[in-house]
């Protein structure tokens, strides 16, 4: 595109229909906007919609960007996108000279927030007493407090550092497992590490789950991990589906152990009308994938994607994550 020129961006998936009331949203001013709300996947449909678009605004992984799609997109020269991009064909991408502008760094303060919420829900029973309340009952259930119990972190990172200082602030005994990288970085700050996974299931009272989901990282956790933890315990997973074998925690729950799941990632996203088995399951809280989906964090999130959109509209990118992609010729382009 012609530096300074009007650019035509989409921002697909935007569920909550939040992104148009965002302050920073302001930045996009004298540029054509498309905003979508649904979750559409056909290639075609998709094809369709973005025909027109010189850049695509991505909301983390939820749309996927498959080469065959790609190449049916002959207006589109930039993608922008925060954190990991397992969505993109960069290959073809680089290919036909569309740009990927990469955010990193930030921490996701929302998502090790909700993580706890989580965690004190499931401990406490409290989706379960409250729906009892306003069915017209009364305490059905008693819960168990946090203190001197053990908390399990399986995976040091920017979100698993964070929900480790939250059980040391709530009094719990904090073991971690992870890289070398951040077993170091855990054991500079006090915590007691582990090098054999297994002892996070036998010991913790509750293992929450902070790992990058990748090729090496599909299914870590297994059948036979969660067969060692003990009835009253809990595992929560709010990083991605994927880090679980499939059908394992379902079929864990109900043999008894873990106790309890609270999950705030899907196989499939959305749900689908005929649901997911953890849904039906009492011993399980589920929510819609809030992690990272706060007003604080969005705004943060799409100001910095909007940036990269007018940078690169004035002929200087930023963030680029593949810069072969600005030699290629891009014309002509049919």
């Amino acid at each position: 595109m012609e530096s300074g020129s009007d650019v035509k961006i989409g921002i697909p998936d935007d569920y909550a229909d939040m992104v148009r009331a965002l302050p920073c949203f302001g930045k996009l001013a004298g540029h054509e906007v498309v905003v979508w709300n649904d979750a559409e996947r056909d290639v075609d449909t998709l094809a369709a919609r973005f025909a027109d678009l010189d850049a695509l605004v991505l909301l983390r992984e939820r749309t996927r960007l498959p080469g065959a799609l790609i190449q049916r997109l002959p207006r589109l020269k930039l993608i922008t996108i925060n954190g990991p991009h397992p969505n993109i064909d960069v290959e073809t991408c680089t290919a036909q000279g569309v740009v990927i502008c990469v955010g990193h760094g930030r921490i996701s303060y929302a998502t090790a927030e909700l993580t706890w919420g989580l965690i004190l829900s499931s401990i406490r029973q409290i989706p379960q007493q409250v729906e009892r309340l306003r069915n017209g009952g009364w305490q059905s259930a008693v819960g168990t407090t946090l203190r001197g119990r053990t908390l399990g972190i399986i995976g040091f990172g920017k979100i698993g550092s964070v929900v480790a200082s939250y059980g040391r602030a709530f009094g719990m005994n904090v073991l971690v497992w992870s890289r070398s990288k951040g077993i170091e970085a855990a054991t500079q700050a006090g915590y007691e590490t582990t090098t054999n996974r297994s002892e996070i299931f036998r010991r913790s009272d509750v293992v929450s789950l902070h790992v990058r989901y990748n090729k090496q990282t599909d299914s870590i956790v297994t059948a036979d991990d969660l067969s060692l933890m003990r009835p009253d315990s809990l595992i929560v997973n709010t990083s991605r589906a994927g880090l679980i074998a499939p059908g394992a925690l379902e079929a864990a729950l109900r043999a008894g152990r873990p106790g309890f799941a609270a999950v705030d990632v899907y196989e499939q996203e959305p749900v689908p009308p005929s649901g997911h088995p953890l849904l039906s399951m009492q011993q399980a809280i589920c929510t819609p994938h809030l992690g990272y989906v706060e007003r604080d964090q969005m705004e943060a999130y799409f100001s910095d994607q909007f940036d990269r959109v007018l940078a690169f509209a004035t002929g200087n990118p930023v963030d680029v994550e593949y810069p072969e992609a600005l030699l290629v010729n891009r014309e002509p382009r049919a």
